[in-house]
């Protein structure tokens, strides 16, 4: 008998895609289902990563709330995006990747019953925490505005009411790439300020944006900075993804409380990850290798919108991934799946449970295939729906 907790919780179908086409075992596949990438991580990550196996107190549980090095990178990061301070010792703790500090965050703020607001669609990893926590998702559509994704800022603020616990933001969100900006923001300090409710966001791929522009953070705004949680990761932008290293950064009274849980639920990140991913944030060229990581996997999404240029994609504006609509074709997003698995050797991701949206989307991640592999997806699409 399932626990209540996960009658409501249907997985997210990436690891059935991804184990059947392990199983096939065939270099042909266009591995387009999981959001991994082959470009590689910083070099200072990688040396500081070999130095800590040889490193004794890197094998260890201390400190419980991160190793210091990790904590001060990653307060300086998103203090800097953020245009304020936070001390790492009472403002930032270190979490097992982002999610973690979401899963930790959400158990932080939301009792049983409250409501979440997220935009739609979004990722099922998102959905599936808030209702772990308890929560009630409170979904705001997105829509398609001259090709690419748009929400309404003061749509987003009128879905916070007196149930609302925290709005779970992300920008680029997954898996749409839309991008929110000070409007936004600005939309929501009122609300947020007149329902106490908490901005949780998650900041894993806000240095990925394919307009050039620099994160819009949301404790960057005055009236938001002392209601923003930020949840930052090591796996999207450096491509740490295998580290499993994550912060989060806030006010120091709510942060003893995401401490505790943390304490409660995963205890600390990988040991030895934790040094390389401060030396990554820190690292002088930091901004300029995201840039150029950002600058290639533009170029890939370039190819994607190219070869299925006529077919109803939605074009991401940053991010990893983006959506194609089967209804316009006449199928379901698992039939779609089905067709392109079997006929012409691509991985993708039915968004079946991922929201209201994701009964209609198919999910492609561009970030993980070189662009000339790319380029055969039109022969590949017309293989599968003959």
């Amino acid at each position: 008998m399932t626990v209540t907790r996960l009658r409501q919780i249907p997985g997210i179908g990436v690891d059935r895609v991804g184990d059947a086409a392990d199983a096939a075992d065939d270099p042909e596949f266009l591995r387009l289902e999981n959001l991994d990438t082959d470009l590689r991580p910083p070099a200072a990550a990688l040396a500081a990563t070999r130095a800590a196996v040889d490193d004794d107190a890197a094998n260890s549980y201390l400190p419980f709330q991160g190793h210091p090095e990790l904590r001060a990178a990653a307060a300086a990061h998103v203090g800097r995006l953020a245009g304020r301070e936070y001390h790492p010792d009472t403002e930032c703790v270190s979490v097992a990747g982002g999610l973690n500090g979401v899963l930790n965050t959400l158990l932080a703020t939301v009792e049983p019953g409250d409501e979440v607001v997220l935009c739609d669609p979004v990722y099922a990893g998102l959905v599936n925490r808030v209702l772990l926590a308890g929560g009630v998702p409170r979904y705001v559509p997105a829509e398609v505005v001259d090709g690419g994704w748009a929400v309404d800022p003061e749509r987003l603020a009128g879905a916070v009411g007196p149930r609302t616990a925290a709005v779970l933001a992300m920008s680029p969100l997954m898996p749409t790439g839309l991008v929110l900006d000070g409007s936004h923001w600005s939309a929501l300090a009122p609300a947020c300020r007149r329902h106490n409710a908490w901005l949780i966001y998650d900041a894993a791929m806000e240095r990925i944006r394919f307009d050039d522009a620099p994160p819009h953070h949301p404790a960057a705004h005055p009236e938001l900075a002392e209601r923003v949680i930020t949840v930052g990761s090591a796996s999207k932008e450096l491509r740490m993804i295998g580290w499993r290293v994550g912060w989060v950064v806030g006010p120091a009274g709510i942060l003893n409380d995401i401490r505790l849980v943390g304490l409660t639920n995963v205890v600390c990140p990988v040991g030895i990850a934790q040094r390389a991913v401060a030396a990554a944030l820190a690292a002088p060229d930091a901004d300029a290798d995201v840039a150029a990581a950002t600058a290639e996997w533009r170029r890939r999404r370039d190819t994607v919108l190219d070869q299925l240029a006529g077919y109803p994609v939605v074009r991401p504006d940053g991010g990893w991934s983006l959506l194609l609509d089967t209804r316009p074709l006449g199928l379901t997003p698992d039939e779609l799946s089905s067709r392109l698995f079997r006929r012409a050797k691509v991985a993708a991701t039915p968004m079946s449970g991922w929201g209201p949206a994701g009964e209609q989307y198919l999910r492609f991640v561009f970030a993980n295939e070189p662009a000339h592999r790319l380029a055969t997806l039109r022969d590949r699409f017309a293989a599968a729906l003959r």
